[in-house]
């Protein structure tokens, strides 16, 4: 398993090491040591998640504010998503800017992105299902969501002609408008 930092060094890409032969495709998905060690923090997920999307649907940005923030590993067990996850931590470093990556049934990439940080992803194949574990419970009390095509933010959607929006995303809030995190104060202690 390879961990990789990313453009905004909190959100690391998960790199599976794959076995194959004449029975098929063996990798460790997930080894919480190794994990924590990279992240430098211990980390207890209490929910795990499972959409379905179709080619063009386009999920988020999703985030929850403290007490409940969650940190979220993504990973895709059918088909291809484009990734995203947008910084909303004033005072960050990387405040305001955003990183993806394409996860893939194929690459077996799964995406870490912590308290303080907006989740989106687009759905490339014609279906894709999308796994991930959660820090902490859904809480619609605390759900936010910003517009997933925010001009400010200027994510370079692969296929934003044809995005799919359930009616709580056509109605996020602006990323100016939208309620954020204090640098250091989206994390809640393990």
């Amino acid at each position: 398993m390879n961990l990789v930092r990313t453009e905004i060094p909190d959100i690391v890409v998960i790199e599976p090491q794959a076995f194959a032969d004449e029975r098929g495709v063996f990798f460790e998905s997930f080894n919480a040591a190794r994990f924590e060690n990279v992240i430098g923090r211990r980390v207890n997920f209490v929910q795990d998640n499972q959409s379905v999307s179709h080619r063009g649907v386009v999920r988020g940005l999703h985030y929850q504010l403290p007490p409940k923030a969650q940190g979220k590993l993504v990973r895709v067990v059918k088909g291809e998503i484009f990734d995203v996850a947008v910084d909303l931590r004033r005072g960050s470093a990387t405040f305001g800017r955003w990183v993806a990556r394409v996860l893939s049934d194929s690459n077996a990439r799964q995406m870490w992105i912590p308290e303080g940080f907006a989740h989106g992803f687009q759905a490339l194949s014609e279906e894709a299902i999308v796994l991930y574990k959660t820090t902490d419970y859904w809480s619609q009390a605390h759900e936010r969501c910003i517009g997933w095509n925010d001009e400010s933010l200027a994510i370079a959607w692969p296929d934003a002609i044809v995005a799919i929006l359930s009616a709580k995303d056509k109605a996020a809030a602006s990323f100016d408008r939208a309620e954020l995190f204090e640098h250091g104060a989206a994390r809640k202690s393990a």
